[in-house]
């Protein structure tokens, strides 16, 4: 996305979150040292492949780093990022599998980013829970130990993709919403049996991503309600 509101001055997001009470903190590599000083104890996990906005095509996810060069750069752990659905699923699935028996290796546990996206895949229909069950369980057949996919919409189909895997599923923020709107998909997700979030906009775009971030976190970590985390982490309740 390049220098957006929130990665321009990377340092104070990544403080801000982080003493809101994230647990780690995802990015790509180069940045790793922007990142280090200023993350309060939380963990840090290396993103090792990507695309731009502006590229011929954001679903052809390529490789930018390996597990080695993430233990370098000092991380806990590393994400990968594949498209399940879509034409560049069947090199992204190679390339997971690489990753994951490189992370095996090292003891590095990964979190693999498994999204439903394809010409054939159409988040609207009455069975995309079943594409997002069908790449969290890819997921775990390629050896990843943590998943994150796109919620679907509310917790009773979510809980079908949860069930479809034995791994920890977290999921992602998507486009960002109101304050509201983000709680009650968390709120959701765990309802459905969710282990967490791992978010990008929805936080690091935020006016206040101290205070989105404790939200969240009482959400995931105390089983707040969406309101009570709102009021609590002084956060307006929009109708």
């Amino acid at each position: 996305m390049g220098a957006v509101k929130g990665l321009v001055d990377i340092e104070s997001t990544v403080d801000a979150i982080t003493r809101g009470g994230a647990d780690a903190v995802l990015t790509q590599r180069g940045v790793a040292p922007r990142v280090h000083p200023h993350k309060n104890g939380a963990g840090y996990i290396a993103h090792l492949n990507g695309s731009t906005t502006v590229g011929p095509d954001e679903d052809d996810k390529r490789p930018t780093g390996t597990v080695e060069d993430a233990v370098r750069a000092g991380a806990d752990a590393v994400s990968f990022h594949i498209n399940v659905g879509s034409e560049h699923e069947p090199e992204q699935i190679t390339q997971l599998a690489e990753v994951t028996s490189e992370a095996d290796q090292y003891g590095y546990p990964v979190l693999a980013m498994a999204y439903p996206r394809g010409p054939d895949i159409d988040p609207s229909d009455d069975d995309f829970h079943e594409s997002a069950g069908h790449a969290v369980r890819l997921a775990e057949e390629l050896g990843a130990d943590v998943v994150k996919t796109a919620y679907t919409g509310d917790a009773e189909t979510f809980a079908r993709v949860v069930e479809s895997t034995r791994l920890p599923v977290v999921i992602a923020g998507g486009a960002k919403g109101t304050d509201r709107e983000t709680l009650a998909m968390v709120r959701g997700a765990m309802d459905a049996g969710a282990d967490g979030v791992s978010m990008g906009r929805s936080i690091f775009q935020h006016d206040d991503p101290e205070a989105i971030t404790a939200a969240i976190a009482a959400v995931v970590h105390d089983d707040a309600d969406a309101e009570a985390a709102l009021r609590d982490a002084g956060l307006p309740v929009e109708a």
